[in-house]
């Protein structure tokens, strides 16, 4: 009787605690890996492995007009992933924070779009406060369907981004069409006091980046330091032991989705007020999903999500230059960051678990 071929096979145990060290290498050594296994991959494309990494990688940060784009990017993304965060660190997967986004543009037009003549500070805001809230009502559904249904929040959550783009399709086609827009799917110009404003003279980064960078500050006094972030975390890390304590599972679902979605309807609305100016039906560029990269990628943490927020939003510039001046196509790029989140997390599963081989004695047949 031969042994099973299971026992040839190494088995991963948890350590008992993860190293700081392997934590903070193991982003670093998944960027390393990804840019190797990416650099093979242009290879067999026949294009210059070199100039499309000096594309994507250098070029965003050489000239001050490339790294203002940079900034300008880094902003949604950090909304975002910060709210994201929240919700995966007590194992509350968000995966429709891009119909979130949407939702978050659209509530926010509505100001400049059913009032153009309004004038006064207050509108900005004010679209910004709209947009957040549209963004967690349209995760209320979400949360909804989990709590009270126990439905599987990644498809109901996903499946909505769906519905949320058809939604804007619709207006733009529709009532919000611009009468004078040469028949684009797209609505009017936003009055002036209906934009954010400029952060730094001469780009177009606005305040939105002040406000993600605040947003960044609360997400880890209330992780870190709050009661309410302190039960989140004990939910994701031992949902027994919160049981047992009188953590409410579903008071955790509930905040959690509405905390990921006001984050990112609060991105959509400063897209629609910031750089773009309009509701457009290309506003939907994929932050969202981009966002659940940048969110593992910085451990879940907000100081090491600002980081790699950073390092997303120069890809996606990079990104464009390498399309530009090495004739990269754009399925390349995306394979890029999802190349990224799978070595990552390749690589933050060893910083957990440890391979064990089987003893020697176990390898030998009887």
């Amino acid at each position: 009787m031969s042994t099973p071929v299971s026992s040839f096979l190494p088995a991963l145990v948890r350590r008992e605690r993860a190293s700081l060290a392997a934590t903070v290498l193991a982003p670093l050594v998944a960027i390393a890996v990804t840019i190797i296994l990416n650099l093979g991959l242009y290879r067999l494309m026949g294009k210059d492995p070199a100039a499309v990494m000096h594309a994507m990688l250098l070029e965003p940060f050489i000239s001050w007009a490339s790294f203002s784009e940079v900034l300008l990017k880094t902003g949604p993304l950090l909304f975002i992933a910060q709210g994201l965060a929240i919700g995966f660190r007590a194992k509350v997967f968000n995966i429709g924070a891009e119909g979130q986004f949407i939702l978050g543009a659209i509530f926010a037009s509505a100001i400049p779009i059913w009032y153009p003549q309004a004038t006064g500070a207050w509108i900005w805001p004010s679209m910004l406060l709209l947009g957040a809230v549209g963004g967690a009502l349209w995760a209320s559904i979400t949360a909804f369907w989990r709590a009270r249904l126990n439905a599987n929040e990644i498809l109901v959550s996903l499946m909505l981004s769906l519905v949320a783009a058809q939604l804007l399709y619709y207006l733009l086609l529709g009532p919000w069409k611009d009468p004078n827009g040469f028949n684009f799917p797209q609505s009017v110009m936003f009055q002036y006091d209906a934009m954010i404003p400029a952060l730094i003279a001469g780009t177009r980064v606005n305040v939105s980046l002040l406000l993600a960078v605040a947003l960044s500050i609360a997400a880890w006094i209330f992780m870190q330091k709050s009661f309410m972030g302190y039960r989140l975390q004990v939910g994701g890390l031992a949902p027994r032991a919160a049981s047992y304590a009188g953590f409410s599972e579903k008071r955790a679902i509930w905040l959690s989705l509405l905390i990921g979605g006001f984050a990112a309807g609060l991105a959509g609305a400063a897209e629609v007020a910031g750089p773009v100016g309009q509701l457009q039906r290309s506003i939907a560029t994929g932050y969202g999903y981009a966002a659940i990269i940048v969110a593992y990628l910085g451990g879940l943490h907000p100081i090491g999500i600002m980081v790699s927020s950073l390092f997303m939003a120069a890809l996606y510039i990079g990104g464009d230059n390498a399309m530009v001046s090495a004739n990269l196509p754009v399925a390349a790029v995306r394979v890029f960051q999802g190349s990224l989140l799978l070595a990552y997390l390749v690589a933050a599963a060893f910083v957990r678990y440890r391979l064990e081989w089987p003893h020697a004695a176990h390898r030998r047949p009887t």
